[in-house]
C-alpha cells in the first residue's frame, strides 16, 4: 500500500474502526487512491478490496463543524428530494483535525446522458419546498460559513444573508476598488426590481457547479452541498461557475422542472455572491465580479 497522509497509524486506525463499526465486520485498508487533485483537503479512496470509502481530512479550526454540516446537508438532500448522495459513514476526530468518511461511488466518464443526469438531479432537488428562504442551521460554501437564518422572501434573503456579508468580506480584503464597491451597493439597493418573479422557496444544493456532482452508473451523485432553501435559479447559475457546461444539463433539468424564459437575464445576478466571496479570497476573480455587476449598473 503506497504511503499517504491518511494511511499513517494516527489517521488510518480511527478510520478503520469507524468503517468496521458501520459495516459490522472487520475492515482494514489495503489500497489507497489519492484524491487530492479533486478535493480541497487531503483526501483518498480507501478500500479493503471489497468495500471502498472516501475520506478527507480537515485541519482548520472549524473543520469539525464544517464536516458535520456537510454530512447533514447530504442527508437532507437525500431525505427531502430523493437525490443520490454518498452514504455518510461518519466524522472521526483525530489528532489535529477531523476526518469525514463517505461511502465511495463508482465514477464513469461524462457524455450527453451524464450531463442530463446532473440536470435531472438538480430538478429533483428543487421539487422540495419550504415556506421560507434559509435553513434552521448554518452551512458552508467551501470554507465560508453561511448565515441561513430564515427570511420569508428571496430578495431580502439574498441581500441580507449573501450579498451584504460577502461585500463586507470583499471590502475588508482590500481587493475591490471603490468604484466597484459603489456599483455593488447601487445594485443591492435596486435588488427587489432585479430578482424577477416571486418564488416558492426551493431546496438548493447551494454550490451546484458541475464538479460537485459525480457521474455514476446509477446517475448523478451530489456531493459538497451548501444546503438551504431559496431561488432555484441560484443552482442553475452555478453549474458553469468554473468551467463551461453543455446544453444537455439544462435539457435534463427541463425533463422534470421549469426554467423561466428570462433566467439568462438574471444569471449573472446570482453569480455576484460567488464572485464577491471568491474575490475576497483571491483578487484574480475581480474581473469576473466586475463583469457581472456591470451588466446591471
Amino acid at each position: 500500500m503506497p504511503p499517504h497522509r491518511l494511511t499513517g497509524n494516527a489517521l488510518r486506525l480511527p478510520i478503520e474502526q469507524r468503517v468496521s463499526q458501520y459495516l459490522g465486520r472487520a475492515w482494514r485498508v489495503t489500497t489507497v487512491d489519492d484524491m487530492r487533485d479533486l478535493a480541497s483537503h487531503p483526501a483518498a479512496i480507501l478500500s479493503d478490496g471489497c468495500y471502498a470509502v472516501f475520506a478527507k481530512l480537515g485541519q482548520r479550526p472549524k473543520a469539525e463543524d464544517q464536516f458535520a454540516q456537510e454530512a447533514a446537508g447530504l442527508e437532507l438532500l437525500a431525505e427531502r428530494s430523493g437525490a443520490l448522495t454518498p452514504a455518510v459513514i461518519g466524522n472521526v476526530p483525530v489528532a489535529g483535525g477531523t476526518v469525514l468518511i463517505l461511502e465511495a461511488v463508482q465514477r464513469v466518464d461524462r457524455h450527453a446522458v451524464q450531463w442530463r443526469d446532473i440536470g435531472r438531479t438538480l430538478a429533483l432537488i428543487h421539487r422540495a419546498k419550504w415556506d421560507r428562504c434559509g435553513l434552521a442551521t448554518h452551512s458552508y460554501w467551501g470554507d465560508l460559513c453561511q448565515d441561513n437564518r430564515p427570511i420569508p422572501d428571496w430578495p431580502t434573503f439574498y441581500r441580507e444573508r449573501r450579498l451584504l456579508p460577502r461585500l463586507r468580506l470583499a471590502i475588508d480584503s482590500g481587493h475591490v476598488p471603490g468604484w466597484l464597491i459603489g456599483q455593488v451597493e447601487r445594485l443591492i439597493g435596486r435588488l427587489p426590481g432585479l430578482c424577477g418573479p416571486d418564488i416558492i422557496p426551493t431546496l438548493l444544493h447551494g454550490d451546484a457547479h458541475h464538479n460537485n456532482f459525480i457521474s455514476t452508473p446509477r446517475g448523478a451523485v451530489a456531493i459538497d452541498p451548501a444546503v438551504h432553501y431559496g431561488n432555484p435559479e441560484l443552482d442553475l447559475a452555478y453549474v458553469d461557475l468554473f468551467s463551461p457546461v453543455p446544453d444537455e444539463i439544462f435539457e435534463g433539468y427541463r425533463e422534470i422542472g421549469v426554467i423561466e424564459p428570462d433566467f439568462n437575464e438574471r444569471r449573472d445576478l446570482w453569480l455576484i455572491s460567488a464572485w464577491l466571496a471568491l474575490t475576497a479570497h483571491d483578487a484574480a476573480f475581480l474581473g469576473k465580479l466586475a463583469a457581472s455587476v456591470q451588466k446591471y449598473d
